[in-house]
Order: C-alpha cells, then structure tokens, then sequence
C-alpha cells in the first residue's frame, strides 16, 4: 500500500471517527444504519461502501465488534498474558511477535550521556487512522503520534523538548516508507523487525515490553499487565507508563482496556481506540456474536 492509498483511508477515517463518535454518543437511543450516515453527511449507500472500504466489513458487524459485552468476552478470553503467549505459539511471554519488534532502551542517566548529537528525521504522513508524526534514526523508531488538524507544530515542539540535544530535520521521503510498512495490512512475509529506540525508566520499559506480547485482536486490563510485570497492586503505575508511551501503534497501549470493559483513556483520543481495535479485530476474523448495536460504555 502506498501514500496515496493511507492518504484515502485518512480521509474516510476522519468520517469513521465522526460516526464513531456519534454512535457513542447516542447508544440508548439504538441508532440506524441511516443516521448514522447522516451524522457523516453522506447517504446510506455511499457511507456504506466508504466504511466497507477503510474497515473491510460493514458498519454493524465493526460496531459489534465495541460493545462493552464483546470486550467483557475478550477480556475473559485472554486471561493471563502468559497464557496469551502460549497460545499464539510462542515460547513464553518475553518473546516479542505480531509486528516483529525490538527495541534499545535507554534510562534518562544513560541517554543524558548518549544522547547529545543524535541525528533524527521526522515526518507526517497519512495513515488509516489519521495524520501520524514519525521520528526515525540511525538506530531506530523513537517516536510515533497520531495528530489532528493543526497540531503538527505542538508535535513537533513536544519531541524537541523530550530530545533536546538531538539534530532534528525533517524527511517525508525517508519517513514516508517506514510508514507504509508499519501500517500494511499484511506482516505475515515481514522479514525485517522494526527497531525502537526508546527512553524510559526500568519500570516503563517493562511495561512497554509486556504491551508487545498482546496478539492482534486481543485485549487485556491494567491489572493483566501490573501481575505480568511481577507488580500487581501496581496497576495505577501501569496506567502512566501505557500513557507516556512514546511509539504509538507498534508498542501497542490500545490493547488494553479497563477491567470493566470500558474502551477509553488513549491518550490520542478514546474514538480513535476504539477504531484501531475494531479495525484489528476484522483482521483476526474475530467477530462478534451480537445482533444488535449494544452499549459501547457505561453511562
């Protein structure tokens, strides 16, 4: 998949998120199929075929797929993360899968020593889930964001502040190609891991280490990553360092939900969350069992 074809699934995303967001705004009320392309101002038939487009199945079966009873069952599903691993084939939780990552990980102490001179380049492309800001180096991916309307320059000011001794310049072409592989659908064939390079506490780290053992499709709870880490009545502690998550997307923080069910808390907005599991799960084929549109969150 090319630019211009994330750049055309970043257009219907924007359309996506508003029916998303519509419909979670108006649950009690069971909205149809024909308001909910209304919300997007655009006809049943037309908002249909741009859903089946950006999702690949229907805008009922993919709003299925976020009701607070289907996520209730994937939570019961997953269970412990070490059982999660073992199922997907692995030989234990500490093996890193589905989008082939690894990454370096520094400490701020170490990265105070390191870090002055380091040549990044960014760049902001289109993706199925809105604009991203990507920061590459020599050593690898240390930052991925998603960003909205006019806040390319708050990004960017963001990241300087976080790498303030780092040789910044921009490189859309460079960029540009990381992106396309890090969002193709297809990582079956992928030979090449995606390097991180990342700064963070020990306590972080771990945290960002156990996020990568989360298959596709599956979600797990704060609690389910504080007792993978050995830290079990840590879970608040988890939940700022799912937060400060520096690699959007490839270290992924959307997996994981609270213990109720409840889709939220995702620090590039919980509409986007939620399209980002929906979107994953029709590619697990894990589909839910539900007629209807039910409850997306508690009141």
């Amino acid at each position: 998949m090319n630019e211009k074809d994330f750049s055309q699934q970043s257009d219907d995303y924007r359309r996506i998120e508003k029916a998303i967001g519509y419909v979670e705004a108006n649950f009690k009320s069971q909205p149809t199929l024909d308001q909910i392309a209304e919300s997007t101002h655009l006809s049943k038939y037309h908002f249909d075929r741009l859903f089946k487009r950006w999702a690949g199945i229907s805008p009922i079966q993919f709003l299925q797929l976020l009701t607070l009873e289907h996520t209730k069952q994937k939570l019961a599903e997953s269970g412990s993360l070490l059982d999660t691993s073992l199922e997907a084939g692995l030989s234990g939780p500490g093996r890193l899968h589905d989008l082939f990552v690894t990454f370096e990980a520094t400490t701020p102490g170490e990265f105070k020593q390191m870090g002055a001179g380091l040549k990044m380049e960014y760049g902001f492309h289109p993706t199925p889930f809105g604009a991203c800001f990507l920061v590459v180096t020599d050593r690898g991916i240390s930052h991925l964001s998603f960003v909205d309307g006019d806040d390319q320059a708050m990004a960017l000011s963001r990241f300087q502040q976080s790498w303030p001794e780092a040789t910044l310049a921009e490189n859309q072409a460079g960029t540009g190609s990381m992106v396309n592989r890090i969002f193709s659908v297809d990582h079956t064939h992928e030979s090449r891991p995606f390097h991180l390079l990342l700064k963070g506490t020990n306590f972080q780290v771990s945290v960002w280490r156990a996020l990568l053992t989360i298959p596709r499709g599956n979600v797990v709870s704060y609690q389910d990553i504080a007792a993978y880490i050995g830290r079990p009545k840590a879970f608040r502690a988890v939940g700022n360092a799912i937060a400060n998550n520096p690699i959007g997307y490839l270290i992924p923080c959307h997996r994981v939900i609270a213990k109720s069910g409840r889709i939220h808390q995702y620090r590039w907005g919980a509409v986007r969350k939620k399209a980002i599991l929906g979107w994953e799960s029709t590619r697990s084929s894990l589909f839910p069992t539900v007629e209807t549109i039910k409850r997306w969150s508690e009141p």
